[in-house]
């Protein structure tokens, strides 16, 4: 499975305040979420974030509450990667519940810069950036099936041979 983008960098402990603000839980729909996407953020870094569908995130990337708000309305906004030194371990399993790619890597966000292109390649584990190929570790195959699937209940569902896409 591979995803590719451009990449907007933030810095360490984004909570999921900052990814959804709590004032807007009643919005459910995911399309409807993502206009609240990193809202508390400036207006030309939260469409950055949306146009290049990756977002690189510090340390504890995802603290803060249980909502999974922060994952659907990113889902929403058409990211399909995150990729962080660190995440909280709510956040990691929503994300992965949810069907959104999370890589840790402090490595391949150290080497990355604002506004370049990047292709992860989650099964390989390896991500090729401007600086060239940059190695990190590789997604498990059971949670390449769910992301392929499009999250744990489209897997649990769908159970017509999920397979891991090269």
């Amino acid at each position: 499975m591979r995803v590719k983008g451009c990449a907007t960098l933030l810095g360490d402990d984004i909570d999921t305040d900052t990814i959804f603000p709590g004032r807007y839980l009643a919005v459910l729909r995911p399309e409807d979420q993502a206009k609240h996407l990193f809202e508390p953020l400036d207006a030309e870094l939260r469409q950055r974030i949306v146009a290049g569908g990756v977002v690189i995130g510090g340390w504890n990337f995802g603290c803060g509450s249980s909502r999974e708000h922060a994952v659907t309305s990113m889902l929403g906004a058409g990211i399909r990667l995150v990729v962080a030194k660190s995440f909280s371990r709510i956040f990691f399993r929503n994300a992965v519940n949810n069907g959104l790619a999370v890589v840790i890597s402090p490595e391949l966000v150290e080497c990355m810069k604002d506004g370049e292109a990047i292709e992860a390649d989650l099964q390989a584990g390896k991500a090729y950036v401007p600086k060239g190929e940059v190695a990190f570790t590789p997604l498990p195959s059971e949670v390449l099936s769910i992301l392929v699937a499009g999250g744990l209940w489209a897997a649990k569902t769908n159970k017509a041979d999920i397979k891991v896409l090269q």
